[in-house]
């Protein structure tokens, strides 16, 4: 790990470049930009102080998606691909802030990827325009939305973890049997934990029990889901239901991310790589969507 000092202006890397370290910004800020330098030139966020950026192209070995420019004095501690384990003992609060960087922006693209899904249908069905201001405004009242109903009481998904502990007579440990048709989590459903799959299955559905009900994907061992309850405390987008009975899942909470790292930090690595896999795929999606909503 290396401390470095970037000028305003300097490229800390460049869009298409193969990438073996990534950074934490410890003072100043970076701009992240699609086409740098050209004429279609985007500018797509400004990071901060905390913020990490550069991580995905060590962790799925592809070239960098985007170009990183110093906007003013920056520095930034460089974690090279292979001193990540180091880092995180030194560092361990920087897990859950790792993780929760990648849900974060895993959730603001999901908005964004929606709201332009959104222009086209309106554009497709009535021909409309896309309106000024019209994602803004959406991005504002999805956010509100998921906002609103936090409240401190246990909830089903809750009960019924600690049921299953209960049960099992296993609350020193995070691995659960469930069995074929237990419910998971609701859509909808306010979530606090993510879970690993261990053996068996676990189908994901929207409208789960309704003649609209349709089946999104079968997890098996070796698979996650349910992020988005550990990092961003966001309402279930689905509804998780055992497919098999004897299924092993793993309940991990935001507080157990530490001791998940000290007794394996290949989970914690497989849980930084699935949401890396989930944004890239998430991305290349949404870039395709924005094509079809400009008319390209």
């Amino acid at each position: 790990m290396n401390e470095k000092i970037f000028n305003k202006g300097e490229v800390i890397f460049h869009e298409g470049e193969t990438g073996k370290s990534f950074f934490q910004i410890t003072d100043g800020t970076a701009g992240v930009y699609l086409h740098y330098g050209e004429e279609n030139q985007r500018k797509l966020a400004d990071m901060r102080a905390g913020q990490f950026f550069g991580e995905m192209a060590v962790i799925d070995a592809w070239p960098r998606s985007t170009t990183v420019v110093a906007e003013d004095s920056l520095h930034v501690i460089e974690i090279d691909e292979g001193m990540l384990n180091e880092y995180f003992r030194e560092k361990p609060d920087m897990i859950r802030a790792l993780i929760c960087q990648l849900g974060r922006r895993l959730f603001e693209l999901t908005v964004e990827y929606e709201e332009v899904n959104a222009v086209i249908r309106e554009k497709q069905e009535v021909g409309a325009e896309q309106k000024e201001g019209f994602l803004a405004r959406m991005t504002k009242i999805l956010e509100m939305n998921n906002l609103i109903h936090k409240v401190s009481v246990m909830t089903e998904e809750e009960k019924l973890v600690r049921q299953s502990f209960r049960d099992q007579g296993k609350d020193s440990s995070r691995v659960l049997s469930f069995k074929k048709g237990q419910i998971i989590f609701r859509e909808g459903d306010e979530g606090k934990f993510m879970y690993a799959v261990y053996g068996g299955a676990v189908g994901i559905y929207l409208n789960y029990g309704m003649p609209e009900e349709k089946r999104l994907t079968t997890l098996y061992p070796d698979t996650f889901f349910g992020e988005m309850g550990l990092v961003m405390n966001e309402p279930r987008s689905a509804t998780a239901v055992v497919e098999e009975d004897d299924t092993l899942l793993e309940c991990i909470r935001e507080e157990d991310l530490q001791a998940l790292f000290e007794e394996n930090p290949i989970k914690i690595y497989m849980i930084v790589s699935h949401l890396s896999h989930r944004l890239r795929a998430l991305t290349r999606d949404y870039y395709r969507a924005c094509a079809i909503a400009a008319g390209e």
